[in-house]
């Protein structure tokens, strides 16, 4: 089997959806011989700030020496993203070898009856992976929800992590955001330990009714204090405990998030689950990488690249940009999927946006770049219709260049996934050209 067998065998899955439900999953794993019981876990569920506290406590257990496994989604650029080991992405052999193993189970469920999802068979392949490479630690990100995503099989984790919680995804998680948080908290394991981002008080009142159900202790960011000394685009330096430490994420939603992972590995050494020295902190926070997070790609002119596509995601763009470009133009290049709360977002970005171009994601759930203009002719006077994302690019990054305006990709994880390398392309291109003139 070649790599792109692979990949086709598994994205043949895809056209069953996404089904909230742990038995099917839990009888794939069963006869895989159940890899998810021969690992540990940080197990990570929430809104936002999922990704880049992934991001925080991977680099810092690979700095302190854990073989560690990682476990993301959705992807950016490369499926292989999804599964890391050492913030390295498995092998096209690894991949290729792990589905030819198990490929065959999938069919021989699927002969009985039991129908399982990409997302629960990319799952399954993960524990197979990490397991086999003897992780030490891997770090699980939830896809959908918490107590009833495909995640939420393993035996109680070294420790359960709620990032913000807001409204996303409220047709399947549902339409409050106390609904929202109770399906969150389904990771909460007794006989663990939970940290929690700082939370709406709606959602704090469940989160620590959940702990004193579970009978676990509950550490929160508010309990990290920290001082900021400089906010940048290229990262932000603060003090915590008399260290100094830089952080390469950009925007204050980030600082929130590192309170979070600090919180984290706090309680993890305060139980003496984990050795994890200052220095190792340090060096951690400075190696983080989490593409499409108000990434910065070019400087001159400036192009930041974000994936926030729901409301609390766009607020943190909304202040990331207010905080970074005060005076700039900002010009922005914008595709979303239909089932996020489109109006909203567009409504929260009036006043910080100038222009925006709309284009076309290649998902079949994106909505169509005419319809997302109409949406946003209400809120702006510049809305120009593309029918490509790569065109509009040309066409900002020119104007920019000539105008010193700045350019930001926003709207959908799916849209920045596309368009990444074809900007890091011509960026790189296009400085290679001025260095040599």
């Amino acid at each position: 089997m070649t790599y792109e067998q692979a990949l086709e065998k598994i994205h043949s899955l895809l056209t069953f959806g996404s089904r909230p439900g742990l038995e099917r999953i839990l009888t794939l794993l069963e006869r895989m011989g159940n890899p998810q019981d021969k690992l540990k876990f940080i197990h990570i569920a929430g809104t936002n700030g999922k990704g880049s506290t992934c991001a925080m406590l991977s680099s810092i257990l690979v700095s302190a020496g854990y073989k560690t496994g990682l476990f993301i989604s959705p992807y950016i650029t490369d499926f292989r993203e999804r599964i890391q080991i050492n913030n390295i992405m498995v092998s096209k052999k690894q991949l290729t070898e792990a589905v030819e193993a198990t490929f065959p189970l999938i069919e021989q469920l699927s002969q009985e009856g039991i129908i399982i999802t990409e997302f629960e068979y990319v799952n399954a392949l993960e524990f197979y992976i990490h397991a086999k490479e003897k992780c030490d630690i891997v770090v699980l990100e939830t896809g959908l929800g918490g107590l009833l995503d495909c995640t939420n099989v393993i035996k109680p984790p070294l420790c359960s992590v709620i990032t913000t919680i807001g409204l996303d995804h409220t047709a399947v998680l549902g339409d409050t955001i106390e609904k929202i948080a109770e399906q969150k908290c389904g990771i909460m394991k007794s006989n663990s330990i939970a940290v929690t981002s700082k939370q709406d008080s709606r959602v704090m009142n469940i989160i620590r009714n959940t702990a004193i159900e579970k009978k676990i202790p509950l550490a929160t960011s508010e309990g990290i204090n920290v001082k900021i000394v400089n906010t940048a685009l290229n990262g932000s330096d603060f003090e915590y405990n008399g260290l100094k430490i830089h952080l390469p994420l950009a925007g204050e939603h980030q600082i929130e998030n590192a309170r979070t992972v600090l919180a984290t590995i706090e309680i993890l050494r305060l139980n003496e689950i984990l050795a994890i020295t200052d220095s190792q902190i340090i060096q951690g926070m400075a190696k983080a990488v989490n593409p499409a997070r108000f990434e910065l790609l070019s400087e001159n002119p400036i192009v930041i690249m974000d994936g926030a596509h729901n409301p609390n995601g766009i607020e943190a763009f909304n202040k990331a940009v207010k905080e970074f470009l005060p005076n700039k133009y900002i010009i922005a290049i914008m595709g979303m999927m239909a089932d996020k709360d489109i109006d909203s977002s567009i409504k929260m970005l009036e006043g910080t946006l100038d222009s925006i171009y709309t284009v076309p994601v290649n998902n079949p759930r994106a909505i169509s770049p005419a319809n997302l203009t109409r949406k946003c002719a209400k809120y702006f006077d510049e809305v120009k219709t593309f029918e490509s994302a790569e065109h509009a690019f040309d066409v900002a990054y020119e104007e920019a260049k000539r105008s010193g305006s700045a350019v930001v990709i926003c709207g959908s994880l799916y849209l920045a996934g596309e368009i990444r390398p074809y900007i890091i392309s011509k960026v790189k291109n296009d400085n290679i050209l001025n260095d040599f003139f």
